[in-house]
């Protein structure tokens, strides 16, 4: 259990990271009302969870720890749907509910399309 806990914490701070400096970076090359880096990272690591999960379904000796440590942890650290619904919130109060809408509809559906994908290649 112990170690689990290592492995999940070790994979959240590396997503931590990776999300911040990805979201920053991208934020900072497409300034627009919508924030295209909590979407861009929400959608890769949507993505990267379903290629996570097609590999511990294909590969069955891949380590339960290693899965935790990539899923849990590092696509648990690394998407962002706390910062999602604070921005959204924030279009709200700003006036804009249909740009909030249509934000929370298009990260949903291509997330959703980015795990499938990501999963579809694996297997």
């Amino acid at each position: 259990m112990i170690r689990n806990i290592i492995y999940i914490a070790a994979g959240s701070a590396l997503g931590g990271v990776s999300r911040y400096l990805l979201s920053r970076w991208i934020n900072a090359l497409i300034p627009a009302l919508i924030p295209w880096g909590t979407f861009s990272v929400n959608v890769l690591g949507s993505f990267l969870t379903g290629i996570f999960y097609g590999m511990a379904v294909k590969n069955e000796s891949l380590a339960p720890a290693i899965v935790l440590l990539l899923t849990t942890g590092f696509c648990g650290g690394f998407t962002t749907f706390s910062a999602f619904a604070f921005e959204n919130m924030q279009l709200i109060k700003s006036g804009a509910s249909l740009m909030a809408f249509s934000y929370t509809a298009i990260s949903l559906v291509v997330g959703l399309a980015a795990v499938f994908l990501g999963f579809q290649i694996i297997k």
